[in-house]
């Protein structure tokens, strides 16, 4: 039987998998969706959000995913990992993404080029349909291919971009734009997730286990518990969550029924989290 079955749980509460049903919205993570949302809507083009790693981008994204999939007048792509070499490479992977097909046998850099082009066109003004493309892990994008996603943030009509662009990244990513300013002008919308305050970090672990199906009155971390669980991870949810659920196997390991300070003490101490 797994672990969190022992415990009244349906389900892992606390895993670190982007899974946005366990999406708990911060004020942080609510602004960076409601601000995407209206930067979509309008079609403005180019929105940055940036965060440490652990502020929940990830997550955000496939929630942001999950919003807009059903949507009959909307795109969704994603790409998860935009570690590319060369131009050509990072083209390549572009019209594989857009499922563009191309009938030449080898065809050019410019070819592909405009394939691209004539697809954003005829998705984003003959069927009028809002074509989104997230980046994650964007601090990998390297000068070459965020200067190929500035071409394309080029093709418009008078009233908006045909491409909406969003880019998921840790902070590292803004001395590379700011290193373009073509780029860097093109910035319709930018925001920082910050982490967690103490009571959104309670509200986080409450919301994730009843997610998981808990339904007891007695709670599964006491207050204290709770309090050292925020001074240890300073309110990034990664590391929330990586600790809530080594505290909620110790409860099983150790035949306990809540979770408390001592437990969240030992746990640190040992220096697993």
């Amino acid at each position: 039987m797994s672990y969190f079955k022992i415990l009244g749980l349906e389900k892992e509460p606390f895993s670190t998998s982007p899974d946005p049903e366990f999406f708990y919205q911060s004020r942080e993570h609510q602004a960076a969706l409601t601000r995407l949302m209206i930067e979509i809507r309008l079609r403005r083009g180019l929105s940055v959000i940036l965060g440490d790693v652990g502020t929940g981008k990830t997550t955000l994204s496939r929630k942001l995913f999950q919003m807009l999939r059903a949507r009959e007048d909307t795109i969704f792509f994603m790409i998860l990992d935009p570690t590319y070499e060369t131009e050509e490479v990072f083209v390549e992977s572009l019209l594989r993404t857009f499922q563009i097909q191309i009938d030449k046998p080898q065809p050019s850099l410019l070819d592909m080029k405009e394939a691209i082009k004539k697809y954003l066109f005829s998705k984003g003004v003959q069927e009028n349909k809002t074509i989104i493309l997230l980046v994650d892990e964007a601090q990998k994008l390297n000068q070459i291919s965020l200067e190929v996603l500035r071409v394309l943030l080029n093709y418009e009509t008078n009233e908006f971009k045909l491409l909406q662009l969003v880019l998921l990244a840790q902070l590292e990513l803004l001395p590379k734009i700011r290193e373009m300013k073509n780029l860097m002008d093109r910035i319709s919308m930018k925001y920082i997730i910050n982490p967690l305050d103490d009571i959104e970090t309670k509200e986080m672990i409450e919301f994730r286990i009843r997610q998981a199906g808990y339904r007891s009155s007695i709670p599964l971390f006491k207050e204290d518990a709770i309090v050292e669980i925020y001074q240890a991870t300073q309110g990034y949810p990664r590391r929330i969550a990586m600790l809530c659920h080594k505290a909620l196997k110790a409860l099983v390991m150790e035949s306990r029924i809540v979770v408390d300070r001592d437990v969240v003490r030992k746990i640190v101490a040992e220096d697993v989290v």
